[in-house]
């Protein structure tokens, strides 16, 4: 069983401190967690407002549009304040990405980082302002396909020809490949039994969603342990995940508060608090074996506030008990 903790990465105009995140991150390193992973968000569109408290006291600002940084950027200064911290996005919504241009970025922060990248995509599905990035909804999944099959192509091809729907290159060449060989690790985000299976086939590791709860990654595992049994494929060389939205508070009232508040800001709707795995040590140990056997081998842990105290105390009170389970 391994950890990972999310990357701070949710800052309103002028409130970033880097050295903040600098220590963050140095402590991460040092309490021993396999890595730190970011999430993507370009756009915001949900109308609705909501208070969302930050430095200088509370603020409205749009559902959908929390001030975020941009996770390629984000995980490049993580990886200038750390050594052995391994980094990663669950994930890129690559259909609104020129996968040219994303390969490159990825190849050159995994030498920068000496191959300390993991690389978490998804196709996003609907409700996105496609207009903005010229894509045509109706075609996103053979977008998606075709834009992994191109990077891929990018990181190991010394000369690329590819003649694709959306994109063609014609002895091509893109230097220096990623430092990890082939790649770096490839993690599929997805929902639907298809696209669960999809991930079999175009990357290394299944990420199960924050908004999932444990009962639906549950069986999405089988799904994919199915999949997997159909390919006569060994379960050993393909990875599974699971982003668990998470609170350490002994009072329990105060947690779940804190949780649906923190879940509604991100997703603009109450009542999704069956997602998280909150309350006191006792409460988040449980839940989070419960992740582990529903199949997690990595479990990335989403405090949704207070994020250094609440790695101090989940390091202190609850990981040691969920991996001696």
């Amino acid at each position: 069983m391994r950890f990972a903790i999310s990357l701070p990465q949710r800052f309103a105009d002028g409130t970033f401190d880097p050295a903040r995140l600098r220590d963050y991150l140095t402590r991460a390193e040092s309490l021993g967690f396999h890595s730190a992973w970011t999430q993507e968000v370009v756009l915001g569109s949900a109308p609705t407002l909501a208070p969302l408290g930050l430095k200088g006291g509370a603020q409205t600002i749009e559902l959908g549009s929390i001030p975020t940084l941009a996770p390629l950027e984000l995980m490049t200064f993580a990886a200038a304040c750390t050594t052995r911290l391994r980094l990663g996005c669950a994930v890129f919504v690559s259909p609104l990405h020129n996968p040219i241009h994303l390969a490159k970025s990825i190849s050159t922060l995994d030498q920068l980082s000496r191959g300390r990248i993991e690389i978490g995509v998804g196709s996003g599905g609907g409700g996105r302002m496609f207009s903005a990035f010229e894509v045509d909804p109706a075609s996103l999944i053979a977008r998606f396909t075709e834009g992994l099959r191109l990077m891929r192509a990018c990181w190991t091809e010394p000369r690329i020809t590819f003649s694709g729907r959306f994109w063609q290159l014609d002895g091509a060449s893109m230097e220096p490949k990623p430092f990890q060989k082939p790649y770096p690790p490839l993690w599929i985000g997805a929902n639907h039994p298809a696209a669960v299976r999809r991930a079999l086939r175009y990357g290394n590791g299944f990420f199960g969603a924050g908004s999932s709860t444990t009962m639906q990654f549950a069986q999405q595992v089988h799904v994919l342990r199915e999949a997997l049994a159909e390919a006569n494929q060994d379960p050993a060389t393909f990875q599974i995940a699971k982003r668990v939205y998470i609170a350490v508070d002994d009072n329990v009232t105060r947690a779940h508060e804190r949780v649906d508040t923190g879940l509604k800001q991100i997703y603009g709707s109450s009542g999704m608090s069956a997602v998280a795995v909150y309350g006191p040590p006792s409460a988040c140990i449980a839940g989070l074996r419960e992740v582990a056997d529903a199949g997690a081998e990595l479990i990335q842990l989403h405090p949704l506030f207070d994020e250094a105290e609440q790695m101090e105390r989940l390091a202190a009170e609850v990981l040691g008990a969920v991996q001696n389970h």
